[in-house]
């Protein structure tokens, strides 16, 4: 039964070699033993990964038992190091970040399109606990992704339906051995307070067989969401260069949560953020713009004019971004023409004065100190938005439609 799943991991037939993230947990290693199974049986090649993020002084040494493991069957393996584990902030999301990028970056030099992940419906249960516990809305709460796209890899999570215990009976049936993470029972994560907590509930009816069907049914409200998102995104929302205008007063009426939802991936899109802004909320450009017609917010400064709200890039929060002329710039703007290495961007800022024409483009000052120029040192070369030398052209890596088709 459970090789059927692995058999549907994947929507189509993978056309290379499958990548199999293993920890050395009971989950990834039932994930390993199965895809080796499946692999005798269709003849498909696999390879195993591990990341050793190195934040406990026995990673290393369980990344080599992984790695005698897969020699012993026969499985291509490789350890990854990650070198962050002293990241500020959130060290769980640093390092699963970190994780994924690793992986990415294994795969693509070895011809791997798609790594398939051992999360299980324990593991929804507990994301959904935590979550909740942040006040979490639909998107949040809904039911992990069974297929994504991220870092340029497709990943599965062919085990979403199966419990932490169900995948464990297996190893034993099998005399597979896997590692006990000791942080697993670490209070000072989230993860393993909820892990403890979930048992507690199963007396009010809650159980991770529970939360992984009201997940579910949230996954489709989310997707029935993103849909008229994208049907009033057409309707609504013009781009113009690299902003966005949405009318102050639609008609017919955006309904609260797809506006609240246009609004995010508007900030999203426009400030370059990788994760959507939290704490916008339906009217919030109303309440927050109207008195002073202008506002910043995520990376965006949100300007009222002319029946619009217009959300361009704020200046401050380009200013010190330098790249090369044939790198893309705050990943939204490539530039073609002359390239040199003593050449590079930088946001246009207040030399937007020295342009007498700039008026004529007929863009807000504003939209134009945040666009990208071309530098020589302290010497402007070219301004592509201001038609300033017109040996320089640039364009938008992906429009705001191809970014809600993405995301």
């Amino acid at each position: 039964m459970l090789l059927h799943f692995i058999d549907v991991a994947f929507v189509r037939a993978p056309t290379g070699p499958i990548g199999i993230a293993v920890s050395g947990g009971g989950d990834s290693m039932a994930l390993l033993h199965l895809f080796a199974r499946w692999s005798e049986q269709t003849g498909h090649p696999i390879a195993a990964v591990t990341v050793d993020h190195g934040l406990r002084p026995e990673s290393g040494a369980e990344a080599g038992r992984v790695a005698a493991l897969c020699a012993q069957s026969g499985i291509p393996h490789e350890i990854l190091t990650w070198a962050g584990g002293q990241a500020e902030g959130n060290l769980p999301a640093a390092a699963r970040d970190a994780r994924y990028a690793l992986m990415a970056e294994w795969a693509k030099a070895k011809g791997i399109r798609n790594i398939a992940l051992g999360h299980t419906v324990d593991d929804s249960a507990e994301n959904f606990l935590m979550r909740l516990g942040r006040s979490a809305g639909i998107d949040g709460l809904a039911e992990m992704e069974t297929r994504f796209e991220r870092n340029g890899i497709l990943w599965s999570r062919p085990l979403w339906q199966q419990h932490r215990s169900e995948l464990r009976d297996y190893l034993r049936r099998h005399d597979v051995q896997w590692i006990e993470d000791p942080s697993n029972d670490d209070p000072q994560y989230l993860r393993t307070r909820a892990r403890k907590a979930l048992p507690l509930l199963a007396d009010v009816g809650v159980t991770a067989q529970t939360i992984h069907a009201s997940a579910f049914a949230l996954r489709q409200a989310q997707s029935a969401l993103v849909h008229y998102t994208h049907q009033e995104a057409a309707l609504h929302v013009m781009q113009e260069v690299g902003d966005l205008l949405i009318p102050v007063r639609p008609m017919p009426p955006i309904p609260t949560e797809i506006e609240r939802r246009l609004v995010t991936a508007a900030l999203q899109w426009v400030g370059s953020n990788r994760y959507p802004p939290r704490g916008v909320w339906a009217g919030l450009l109303d309440v927050d713009v109207a008195g002073q017609q202008r506002k910043t917010l995520a990376g965006c400064l949100i300007m009222k004019r002319k029946g619009h709200y217009r959300i361009t890039r704020e200046y401050n929060a380009v200013k010190d971004l330098v790249t090369a002329t044939d790198a893309v710039w705050d990943t939204r703007w490539r530039l073609e023409g002359p390239h040199a290495p003593d050449l590079e961007v930088r946001a246009l800022g207040e030399s937007v004065s020295a342009l007498p024409d700039w008026r004529d483009t007929g863009q807000p000052r504003a939209t134009l100190m945040a666009s990208p120029a071309v530098w020589r040192g302290d010497l402007l070369v070219a301004v592509p938005l201001a038609g300033y030398n017109d040996d320089w052209s640039v364009q938008i890596v992906a429009d705001f439609t191809s970014f809600l088709d993405s995301h």
